[in-house]
């Protein structure tokens, strides 16, 4: 039986989509800390503000919330103030795979409260397969990084559209990292698992937004905008919120995933699902 002393449990929250989603991640995190009692919570934040992009006052939010780290991806540079705060808090990173040149950091070193001595590097890393922009290849660029990490335990938001390109990674980083988990999509995928070599994998996390949306958007513009092409003004939902996560025990000595589980919460019966 593994020993819960060497575990160190992560909890991930999918992309947070709009001002809905941040008030259900207010209202919910709290609790959900009591109850999981997680040592790392990471949160993708890039659509944060309006559906599209962070803000100081969005990233203030989720921090207060109770995120520990925030990850991103293409939408980060949406608004533009982003430039100036990825360069002043160093726990909001963007994809390691853009130019050295672009503000930010890919990655944080997150170390544990009290007197657990963990770190856990936290990894954002983008895909290519119909992505915009271009950016470098994520396989060489993660193998890069790698080269030069201390930490056991190595979580990766792997941003990207194509399940074929996540998978793939998935299986190139099996027994090299703690977990690869994607996101942007915003779409929650089943196949949350722990791989042969050790690693949770799962295509995508899902999101913090409306479940009567089109990708956290109100349906009617962007159905518009396929029957049209012909570009609409795009509206954050509030319907029928919901919170996607994934829940990681991570083996302190190997690094390697012990426990995955993933939760779909709904803020209409928050407190049922919730209760002790």
């Amino acid at each position: 039986m593994q020993d819960k002393h060497n575990l160190f449990r992560i909890l991930f929250i999918g992309d947070i989509s709009g001002r809905y989603g941040r008030r259900f991640l207010n209202k919910a995190l709290p609790t959900i800390k009591i109850k999981y009692n997680p040592g790392l919570v990471i949160a993708n934040g890039e659509n944060s503000a309006g559906g599209l992009g962070i803000t100081s006052k969005t990233a203030k939010e989720i921090f207060e919330a109770g995120v520990d780290v925030i990850t991103s991806g293409n939408h980060v540079w949406d608004k533009k103030e982003a430039i100036e705060l990825l360069n002043e808090d160093r726990r909001i990173i963007r994809p390691i795979n853009y130019p050295e040149s672009v503000p930010g950091k890919g990655h944080y070193v997150f170390s544990a409260r009290g007197n657990d001595q963990t770190e856990v590097m936290i990894v954002n890393l983008q895909g290519r397969v119909f992505m915009e922009p271009v950016v470098d290849n994520p396989f060489l660029s993660i193998d890069e990084f790698l080269n030069h990490v201390q930490q056991k335990i190595i979580f990766i938001d792997f941003h990207a559209e194509a399940t074929a390109e996540k998978q793939a990674m998935g299986f190139y980083l099996d027994g090299r990292v703690s977990a690869v988990l994607g996101t942007h999509t915003h779409v929650q995928t089943a196949d949350l698992s722990i791989l042969e070599k050790g690693t949770a994998y799962q295509s995508d996390v899902g999101m913090t937004g409306s479940l009567d949306s089109v990708i956290g958007m109100k349906k009617d513009p962007v159905i518009r905008k396929f029957l049209t092409g012909i570009n609409q003004k795009f509206e954050v939902a509030k319907k029928n919120i919901i919170m996607d996560m994934a829940i990681l025990d991570i083996d302190k000595n190997t690094g390697k995933a012990v426990h995955v589980n993933a939760m779909r919460l709904f803020e209409s019966r928050f407190d049922e699902q919730l209760e002790f």
